[in-house]
């Protein structure tokens, strides 16, 4: 029996070939502990315009982040200085996989990683014992058991701090003497407790704008952090190529034989973005649900909807499938949410249908299962 791949394989093991092309040509300045230059992690990220030598051949670094460039820049001009890196906008802006994306190639590991809950403790994020050693040996150094704020410390690496302020504010400010003065204290151990960060180690954070005040930063930590904001995709193409682009690595990694639908997508990146926007191309005004329309969460109702076509259908997307995908995506947040859908088929779809026809027509006919 051949072994079960990974459902969802880190950034340093999915793009492992593009790493290392990009390691074996990289000749610019670099900063101590980083796998690569700030311009070549900057190339892994918006990708190469033109294929790199690798091996026997060549390989084209892929574009993976969709947005601004200038923002790339700067996210690694900061990570390379003493401060850390908070990445913050709307839920489905792609902060965690920017994060993840910087610290695969700063620093060859993306999973070191403290998941930001109610329920964080000062130990998820420092470290913690191994009580039944702790017993038998007291507090010595082989009985502490490091958790990912330390592992960056002691190896030099990034720690990413995903979701920070669903994090109790008491927590959060465990990180502020850290990001200071780079040194950790473990008072248990005594003179020896003493852990002074590596070059290399710093923090990147991610903040939902939508989780403002559930537990807000203290002006004391935010000052340790230097913020970026991360915004939605502004167009139309650029959302239907991150679907479409999205959705052929998802097929690809669970062996769905089947094409993705460009009209459909373009279909499915305009509704996304005009409810977001709030205005359509022909010039309507829209009720702007209040449910996170993210490019993320286009590309989960597109996805449901091949493989509703794939598994019970005859691998052609259905437009009455798209509809029902994405009342389940808009109404689990807010059900008050589906009249404005309502309203913005019966006029904007209305109006394209008539228009456009053609899928529009299969769109606008699907507005049935909107209730």
């Amino acid at each position: 029996m051949s072994e079960a791949k990974m459902m969802r394989p880190p950034m340093e093991v999915q793009y492992r070939e593009e790493l290392e092309a990009l390691a074996s040509q990289d000749t610019a300045r670099k900063p101590i502990g980083w796998k690569l230059s700030p311009q070549a992690v900057r190339t892994f990220i918006l990708g190469s315009k033109k294929p790199i030598p690798y091996g026997d051949g060549e390989i084209t670094i892929q574009k993976k982040y969709y947005g601004n460039d200038a923002l790339i820049e700067r996210c690694i001009v900061t990570l390379a200085g003493n401060r850390g890196l908070m990445l913050v906008g709307e839920p489905g802006t792609a902060k965690s996989m920017l994060s993840e994306l910087l610290s695969a190639a700063i620093s060859g590991v993306s999973t070191n990683t403290i998941q930001g809950t109610a329920g964080t403790t000062e130990d998820m994020i420092k470290y913690s014992w191994n009580y039944a050693m702790l017993l038998d040996r007291g507090p010595v150094k082989e009985a502490l058991v490091p958790s990912p704020l330390y592992v960056g410390m002691e190896k030099g690496i990034l720690t990413r701090f995903e979701e920070i302020t669903r994090t109790p504010a008491q927590i959060q400010d465990s990180l502020i003497s850290v990001l200071s003065d780079k040194v950790l204290n473990v008072p248990e151990l005594g003179d020896g407790g003493l852990l002074f960060a590596k070059q290399g180690f710093n923090v990147i954070g991610t903040a939902n704008t939508r989780d403002k005040g559930v537990n807000e930063m203290s002006s004391a930590l935010k000052r340790r952090f230097n913020f970026e904001t991360v915004l939605p995709v502004r167009e139309v193409a650029l959302e239907k190529q991150i679907i479409i682009q999205e959705v052929e690595k998802l097929t690809k990694e669970n062996q769905i034989e089947m094409t993705v639908d460009e009209s459909a997508a373009e279909v499915l990146a305009t509704t996304y973005h005009e409810l977001r926007e709030g205005t359509s191309s022909m010039g309507h005004q829209i009720d702007r649900p209040a449910a996170v329309m993210s490019t993320a969460e286009a590309v989960s109702v597109f996805y449901q909807t091949m493989m509703s076509a794939y598994y019970y259908g005859d691998s052609r997307i259905s437009m009455d499938a798209m509809v029902q995908n994405l009342v389940g995506a808009v109404a689990k947040e807010n059900g008050d949410d589906l009249p404005k859908v309502r309203s913005y088929f019966q006029t904007v779809i209305r109006d394209k249908s008539a228009k456009e026809g053609g899928i529009w027509s299969a769109y606008y006919e699907a507005k049935k299962y909107l209730g």
